[in-house]
């Protein structure tokens, strides 16, 4: 067996394994960055990349689809699902390629490929071909699908997000269960590309909306476009000569279905269970992931670090670039490690309404206390850019400090909601009030007219000065 000693190994060439490394390159020549299979980021080979093609052409399919009501048609409108997946797996593999370019880019000395697990707190087993002594390690080794036991019932029609991608052709019929981030976008781009499809969900959760009033207004729009359970009871799923047969209990009565197959969007779990963590010499939590400060990503007060999608702290891809650089300098500079600056929470789900969440939602507002938060909101309805171009569905609901009149969070289920969560992302990590924001221009008619009109109600419930002394927590209009 061979064996290396360096400053500091990289577990895992995503992107934060990716990040961490060009930082610890800086500073040290010593380092190998250990991928266990293939090279390609969640985000490029299975995540954000290859979804969003899909959504692309679901997006212009409901486009033709909804022309009518401009005076224009199209009725020779058919979706070839052999082009429509070759499509995305031919820009898939694009980016891919563009990322393994990248990694490929890295010096042969500082590349080992192989599974990696913990001898002990500075040892590692590369795919039982070499060991690794390292001063410092940095884990970022990513996420994968969770499937809970009773889908796999489903068999060899059960697929993940990962397996869609690399279809060949769109199915007829799918159950999507999980109505998350994954479930929502590829289930509502599925049902737009002429699948039939049913989404369900167990708690009433839609994806990562946390306002209650927000996510009523969402479930009720999805379910006018396709089948959504959103607290189904799933009784049975059984592998049958026609496909895959649920069924479930919901208010009340009891149902079923037989789907081509069933995708599970049921989540993902960090990839730490099998690097023998135990051996590590780090404290675990009940899921076997390492405590860690998310702040320095140092685990306890060790030489190790997490970063990205393995510490399941913020898995979205900008998170896990910024954890890298954080966790890359702390490893590189050891022993003194350093608090990295943590940007603003932003996250987007790519449904029609789009969906975002900005700052703090309102149960993290709540440990404030009562009345030191005010919401303003404003309903995309009869919003006047909107109902222009005839996406008016939609909420915004916005979060201000009384006392300060600081912005502090927003859940948005509207049109350009990707674009309105930037504008208050940059705004709260500005430190601007809500007057602030407002004292900037806006151009008409353009859909951030909305955002003007929900801020404007918020600052006429603010009170600028000392916090009000009524005791009430004030949900605002419709809260």
């Amino acid at each position: 067996m061979d064996k290396r000693e360096v400053d500091v190994a990289i577990i895992g060439a995503g992107t934060a394994g990716m990040v961490a490394y060009q930082r610890v390159r800086k500073m040290t020549d010593r380092v190998v960055l250990i991928e266990g299979a293939q090279y390609g980021t969640t985000c490029a080979r299975v995540g954000c990349m290859p979804s969003k093609l899909l959504i692309a052409a679901a997006e212009v399919a409901h486009t033709l689809a909804e022309a009518g009501q401009f005076g224009v048609r199209a009725e020779s409108t058919r979706i070839d699902g052999l082009q429509v997946m070759a499509r995305v797996r031919q820009q898939r593999d694009r980016f891919v390629q563009s990322v393994v370019r990248s990694i490929e880019s890295v010096p042969s000395a500082h590349r080992l490929v192989g599974h990696a697990r913990f001898i002990d707190s500075h040892r590692l087993i590369v795919g039982e071909h070499t060991e690794v002594r390292a001063d410092r390690i940095v884990i970022a080794t990513g996420s994968r699908p969770v499937i809970p036991g009773p889908l796999k019932d489903a068999r060899d029609r059960l697929v993940v997000n990962d397996d869609v991608f690399d279809w060949q052709d769109l199915p007829s019929s799918v159950a999507v269960f999980g109505p998350g981030v994954i479930g929502l976008e590829l289930g509502q781009a599925l049902s737009r590309l002429g699948v039939d499809i049913r989404l369900f969900g167990v708690s009433g959760g839609i994806g990562s909306i946390r306002d209650e009033v927000v996510r009523d207004y969402a479930l009720q729009t999805f379910q006018r476009e396709f089948p959504f359970s959103p607290r189904a009871e799933t009784r049975q799923i059984e592998r049958t000569e026609q496909g895959v047969r649920v069924v479930w209990l919901e208010d009340g009565q009891q149902h079923e279905q037989t789907f081509d197959c069933l995708l599970a969007a049921t989540g993902r779990k960090p990839n730490v269970d099998h690097l023998d963590i135990q051996n590590a010499g780090i404290e675990l939590d009940y899921r076997g992931v390492p405590l860690f400060d998310p702040h320095t990503l140092r685990c306890g007060d060790s030489h190790i670090f997490i970063a990205g999608d393995a510490n399941n702290h913020r898995p979205l891809l900008h998170e896990a670039a910024d954890e890298g650089r954080i966790a890359g300098d702390n490893a590189a500079a050891w022993p003194e490690v350093t608090a990295g600056a943590r940007k603003t929470p932003m996250s987007v789900v790519f449904t029609d309404p789009q969906i975002a969440s900005v700052g703090q939602d309102l149960q993290q507002l709540a440990t404030r206390g009562q009345g030191c938060v005010a919401v303003g909101h404003v309903s995309f309805e009869d919003q006047g850019r909107s109902k222009v171009i005839a996406r008016n569905q939609g909420l915004l609901r916005v979060y201000g400090e009384h006392g300060s009149g600081l912005l502090l969070g927003a859940q948005i289920f509207g049109p350009a909601a990707e674009h309105l969560a930037h504008l208050l992302a940059w705004s709260i990590e500005k430190r601007m009030t809500v007057s602030d924001m407002l004292a900037m221009p806006f151009y008409h008619p353009v859909i951030e007219e909305g955002l003007r009109t929900a801020l404007k109600e918020l600052n006429n419930q603010l009170s600028i000065g000392p916090v009000p002394g009524d005791g009430c927590f004030d949900c605002g209009p419709g809260g």
